[in-house]
């Protein structure tokens, strides 16, 4: 019996969802970093309760937190390629990693940006 494109596409989908959440744990186990970023996120979901955050801002905020969180994601995998392409030290492949953490900090300055915007009125209320 033959499948329906609709049934195959249908289950292509889940099998993509399926390799994408098993590189989500995988990150999750093994990566330093992301287990940082993740600490963080959540940690700044606590506080976002604290301060009652407004949908406004917590939109941004898991914007902000996302951002930072897919940069990371990419940027170890960009690190993992370079390394497997060239294992060995080779100047181009290290400012390729480089260029690649940059991207990571870029996010991550503006996550501290979009988070002092949002906290900083708040902390000063305290005051």
């Amino acid at each position: 019996m033959k499948k329906s494109s609709d049934e195959s596409f249908l289950i292509n989908r889940i099998k993509s969802v399926k390799y994408a959440v098993n590189g989500a744990v995988h990150l999750l186990k093994t990566e330093g970093s992301i287990q940082i970023q993740v600490s963080i996120a959540l940690i700044m979901t606590v506080i976002g309760f604290f301060f009652h955050l407004s949908p406004f801002e917590w939109m941004a905020q898991f914007l902000a937190m996302g951002l930072v969180i897919t940069a990371e994601s990419l940027n170890t995998a960009i690190e993992k390629l370079a390394d497997f392409i060239h294992p060995d030290y080779h100047l181009k492949i290290g400012i390729i990693k480089d260029i690649s953490a940059g991207a990571a900090v870029f996010a991550a300055v503006v996550a501290i940006i979009i988070g002092a915007i949002i906290y900083m009125p708040k902390i000063l209320s305290f005051f």
